[in-house]
């Protein structure tokens, strides 16, 4: 059940709060650099916040906002797992994708760990072996 003392707002967090909570939840690392180019190039993002203003989930939209979006940064704090706030996150995305994004786009995600299950609640589904995910980082 989520907390009624929470808050949720549709914004890019900032630039230190997001670089920790990607650490906090156990997602790469990103750089102070990185975050302040990325986060303004958001098509749309969620933040959730306790009582005191503090940031304790996240997730973005990236892409070009009609053929391609990617569902990313989905992070909840550690001690705020497990009380339905990753669900929220993603309803928040999903319900924007759905006022504002056109038919036959692609909408795409990597999921980590066990992640996955929460994403096929939102119909989310693996494409092996039609396709595979792949990646580069910069180093």
């Amino acid at each position: 059940m989520i907390n009624p003392d929470i808050s949720i707002a549709h914004q890019n967090p900032a630039v230190d709060e997001y670089c920790a909570m990607r650490i906090a939840a156990g997602l790469s690392a990103k750089s102070k650099e990185a975050a302040s180019i990325g986060l303004p190039n958001s098509l749309f993002a969620v933040c959730i916040r306790n009582g005191a203003g503090e940031l304790i989930a996240m997730g973005r939209l990236i892409g070009d906002g009609g053929c391609f979006v990617q569902v990313c940064d989905i992070a909840v704090r550690p001690d705020h797992q497990g009380h339905g706030l990753g669900r929220k996150v993603m309803q928040e995305l999903m319900d924007h994708i759905d006022r504002t994004i056109p038919a036959g786009a692609f909408i795409s995600l990597f999921a980590d760990g066990s992640a996955n299950e929460l994403y096929k609640k939102f119909s989310f589904g693996e494409t092996a072996p039609v396709s595979l995910g792949m990646a580069k980082y910069v180093k």
